[in-house]
């Protein structure tokens, strides 16, 4: 089991570690932070450059989960980009990834919250420091789903500007 883990943590962990790499550093393809601040923008985040540089901190935790330490501090910051993904980005295009959806979003967060609920595993930081015991079981994992959901509606609801109504859209066009 142990070595399953380790797999788990270090292959996700690195993921959500390039993604948070294009966001603040701009590597992989990545548009950095300007680029990242436009498109949280587009979704109309207020301070969308703050927004993007936390973002990319977030997903940087990548690599606190693949090393086990701190995991539910990495694994809440993980379920937070993943749940505000699906809220603001892919949850209107459906559940299929290939169509834009959110199936690849929830995957990763149900492995940062099993990993949470089962522990980080023998090799991890977390457990070479004798707190794997300390900070795992199913409550945590639920404690790391409550608070990542809670972060996140606050993020998606007083984060964001509302949209403008649709008929003083349709005045701003006609003049």
């Amino acid at each position: 089991m142990a070595y399953g883990l380790l797999l788990i943590r270090v292959v996700v962990g690195a993921q959500m570690a390039a993604h948070g790499a294009q966001k603040m550093f701009g590597w992989f393809g990545g548009g950095g932070p300007h680029g990242t601040a436009g498109f949280f923008g587009s979704l109309r985040f207020r301070l969308p450059l703050v927004l993007a540089l936390m973002a990319a901190l977030a997903e940087l935790s990548g690599v606190l989960f693949a090393f086990g330490l701190v995991t539910p501090l990495a694994a809440i910051a993980i379920a937070v980009v993943m749940l505000t993904a699906i809220a603001t980005v892919h949850g209107p295009n459906g559940y299929f990834a290939g169509n834009g959806g959110y199936e690849h979003n929830l995957g990763i967060l149900a492995v940062a919250v099993g990993i949470t609920a089962i522990g980080p595993g023998r090799f991890s930081l977390d457990h070479l420091i004798g707190w794997d015991g300390s900070i795992s079981g199913l409550w945590w994992g639920v404690g790391v789903l409550g608070a990542a959901a809670l972060i996140s509606l606050l993020t998606v609801t007083v984060g964001r500007h509302r949209p403008a109504p649709a008929k003083t859209q349709e005045l701003r066009r006609a003049a």
